[in-house]
């Protein structure tokens, strides 16, 4: 039935305000680092559904716009609008500008300048006890409040649907500034996994009224009578304040009905529904339950009926929750309906359309490869987070041996860098993907090294911002897809002869009609 509700907004678009209000059954996934971009989000908006951009590295991608020239002018607009709304922000958002805007862009192989990793310093006398609080620097705040209010403004701008954002729980030290500045812009949903997010209704609430908040941190080499870490967000540092906000939905990505139902125990961390994600699905996967290993000692991959999440059990916990994961097949589709679903979230069919954020060279690549049978999608051990990871096996892009072998480690990003506290009692921050000898002299085991690539680069290449290095070598790109093909190529094979792409809106009429 939630789909004929899907249809009813897709054929009322001028009763934006009332639908806004309905829970859309059709949301688009936040992936990858904006690959699930403005442009692509706002369209799913309109269209009825709902758009979801990814909050992931945006602090990254948006000095490398401003590097660009700001194509279109749009980080201009929205950076106009944040000061707009929050003038005690203009000197340092414009400050921002400024440091990274090249007029007419940065000149041919011309790499971008580095922006600072989010590494955080320590809050004194924050609150009485053990404990320890973090915050980011100053400049980044500023930076990860604005880039992250921009992406979602830019997808509500001109319309009054609702649009939701996607963070990773496991990129922990700019996601707290980073929520606050989407809630800012109005985000209606916020969707968070890749970690138990716990926390995140409580911190949600807190910073509606413009309150302190923290999250905690993992950090290695802690005692347990030490006190525990914290990253914070103190809205009263940059004077922003005012009226509170409107309080976002909030949906927790699980793969199982144990942290379904942990998460729903209790009023503070209970999420207002959840989304229900497949081993299927693209990125990261939990692993599997029972792991087997090849003679070489690498871990084979196999998902059996055992790691499928109970549904009906989620079901009966009475909160609204959408299914992810190869559901866009009519059968698929059909399932969520027969198990009491809310509405399905789709992530290949979205990224692989001419509005997704992959670079479109690369995209077409990948629709070729899958238009002649050529395409696999295979789980693998290559993120340095140490969970699966789904890679789409492209020529050029760091899925060849080649390629790999080809690139000098480094670790200039940071995203996925975990924390360690030195001898000294501070922070530091090592990855599995960085040189081996420097993870080594941090503490790291050799083992966790071996095949890890640096998702952050990969990634930011995969979106069209790769970074240029000493002597001209180009960042290779990677591309994430879920398994769920069938249904990009049915929609391929509906296109007229000569066309080689799918709109986002073709997209979401195949879905409305396989309903």
């Amino acid at each position: 039935m939630f789909f004929g509700g899907f249809q009813e907004n897709m054929a009322n678009n001028e009763n934006g305000a009332q639908l806004a209000k309905i829970d859309p059954a059709i949301i688009s996934g936040g992936m990858g680092v904006r690959i699930s971009w403005w442009i692509m989000s706002r369209i799913v908006s309109m269209m009825g559904g709902l758009g979801v951009v990814s909050g992931t590295g945006l602090e990254v991608v948006y000095p490398r716009l401003l590097q660009d020239g700001d194509p279109g002018g749009h980080v201009r607009r929205a950076f106009t609008e944040l000061t707009r709304l929050r003038p005690a922000l203009a000197g340092p958002v414009w400050g921002l500008f400024d440091k990274y805007y090249i007029e007419g862009g940065r000149a041919p192989g011309a790499p971008y300048k580095a922006v600072p990793p989010c590494r955080l310093t320590r809050i004194e006398n924050f609150r009485p006890g053990p404990d320890s609080f973090w915050e980011l620097p100053r400049e980044m705040q500023v930076l990860v409040l604005a880039a992250n209010f921009a992406e979602v403004w830019l997808a509500k701008e001109g319309h009054d649907r609702p649009v939701g954002i996607n963070f990773l729980r496991k990129v922990e030290r700019p996601l707290p500034w980073a929520l606050y500045g989407a809630m800012l812009a109005g985000a209606a949903y916020v969707l968070v996994g890749a970690g138990s997010p716990d926390e995140l209704p409580a911190m949600i609430e807190k910073l509606s009224r413009h309150e302190p908040a923290a999250m905690s941190l993992k950090v290695y080499g802690t005692r347990s009578d030490s006190g525990a870490h914290y990253a914070a967000v103190r809205p009263e540092v940059l004077d922003v304040g005012g009226a509170a906000l409107p309080v976002p939905k909030f949906l927790a990505i699980v793969s199982s009905y144990g942290l379904a139902n942990a998460l729903a125990s209790s009023p503070a961390t209970r999420p207002y529904g959840f989304v229900v994600e497949g081993s299927e699905a693209g990125g990261h996967s939990v692993a599997p339950s029972k792991m087997s290993f090849d003679k070489a000692g690498r871990p084979q991959l196999v998902y059996t009926d055992a790691d499928k999440a109970d549904i009906g059990a989620i079901a009966g916990l009475g909160l609204p929750f959408w299914l992810a994961g190869a559901y866009t097949s009519h059968a698929r589709l059909r399932a969520a309906r027969e198990v009491g679903a809310s509405g399905i979230q789709f992530g290949t069919l979205a990224a692989l359309s001419s509005q997704s954020g992959m670079a479109p060279e690369l995209r077409l690549r990948v629709l070729k490869l899958l238009a002649d049978g050529e395409l696999k999608v295979s789980n693998s051990m290559i993120s340095p987070t140490g969970f699966p990871f789904k890679v789409a096996q492209v020529p050029g892009t760091v899925s060849e041996e080649s390629v790999y072998r080809g690139r000098k480690r480094r670790c200039d990003i940071g995203l996925l860098q975990v924390n360690y506290l030195t001898p000294e009692g501070e922070l530091g921050y090592r990855c599995p993907a960085e040189p081996v000898d420097s993870f080594l002299a941090k503490g790291g085991r050799v083992q966790n090294t071996e095949g890890r690539v640096c998702l952050c680069n990969a990634l930011l290449a995969a979106a069209g911002v790769a970074q240029v290095c000493p002597g001209g070598y180009v960042e290779p790109a990677i591309v994430t897809l879920g398994e769920d093909l069938d249904s990009v190529r049915e929609l391929l094979a509906q296109l007229p002869p000569g066309h080689e792409t799918y709109t986002i809106g073709k997209a979401l009429k195949f879905l409305r009609e396989a309903a």
